[in-house]
């Protein structure tokens, strides 16, 4: 018998798992697929950009020419530094163009983890890392860069004169990006951890002193220069956001009534069950009586 059940059921096809779980092949199978996805969206995004090149060079460049001494201008030393500049902001333009795909595609790897009510949170997801990576961008470019160049300026004197060189003034530009677009990502993981109902909002306002220290502690790791001007421009953006967060936090949270029904419901559950056993529990005794 054993052996005719063992010859029936059909064994699992190479690479797969039973109950519709992935193997680790499949599972780097589909991370490759979504990284080429991305790099083509990337890719794209890139040629869209070399089309409005130097109008993205003059509009990356604006808060710099600002802070510099009249009839000055940046420079470069180097043969390629001005080439390789050039394709450096294509490839930044390219990247926040294709940004929904490229989302897109990190959400399209992880959904098969989650759960089917989990899954319905794609749209949410890629529009709030969107927002938050486009948002961080110009926060970055109209807030934080042009002060700090407008900052280090100041020091600009008949004995020294300020002069920048092209890959310095880029240097420090995309780290502003980069940093200012992974600090506005604090709305979007708050508003996920508080519908999977790991945080809400008295958890985070209990520890707002703890966030505040935390965020200075991340600033001054993300600035590039070691003064308390910088680390206080990258923080309080961050404690802003974390307050905003609360405020999301207390409007997704789950509702009460929302538990209290579940709970309601297995109440019910429990006594239809309960009162089925006790009349079956009846109808054995009368027919064990009628037997007799």
């Amino acid at each position: 018998m054993a052996a005719a059940l063992a010859k029936s059921a059909p064994l699992p096809e190479p690479g797969h798992l039973p109950n519709g779980q992935m193997s680790l092949l499949e599972h780097l199978e589909e991370l490759r697929k979504r990284i080429i996805y991305s790099c083509v969206a990337a890719g794209v995004g890139m040629q869209v950009a070399f089309l409005f090149i130097d109008r993205i060079v003059r509009f990356m460049l604006a808060p710099a020419r600002q802070a510099l001494p009249p009839g000055a201008r940046l420079i470069y030393t180097q043969p390629g530094e001005a080439f390789g500049f050039y394709i450096q902001i294509a490839l930044i333009a390219g990247v926040v163009i294709a940004a929904p795909v490229i989302m897109y595609q990190v959400w399209r790897f992880i959904a098969p983890g989650l759960y089917v009510r989990e899954k319905r949170l794609a749209v949410p997801f890629v529009g709030l890392t969107t927002a938050g990576g486009i948002g961080g961008a110009l926060f970055g470019h109209y807030i934080v860069f042009p002060y700090m160049i407008a900052f280090f300026g100041t020091f600009s004197s008949p004995d020294l004169g300020f002069l920048p060189r092209l890959e310095d003034v880029f240097d420090l530009y995309q780290k502003m990006l980069i940093g200012m677009s992974l600090v506005f990502q604090i709305p979007t993981v708050v508003f996920f951890l508080a519908k999977m109902g790991l945080v809400t909002a008295r958890f985070l306002w209990r520890n707002f002193k703890y966030a505040i220290l935390a965020t200075f502690v991340i600033a001054a790791v993300l600035t590039p220069s070691g003064d308390p001007w910088n680390q206080t421009v990258f923080a309080l953006p961050m404690i802003g956001l974390y307050l905003v967060s609360i405020g999301i936090a207390w409007l997704v949270a789950p509702k009460p009534e929302t538990v209290s029904s579940g709970r309601d419901s297995v109440g019910t559950g429990m006594a239809v069950v309960l009162l089925f056993v006790k009349r079956q529990g009846r109808r054995t005794l009368f027919d064990n009586v009628h037997r007799r």
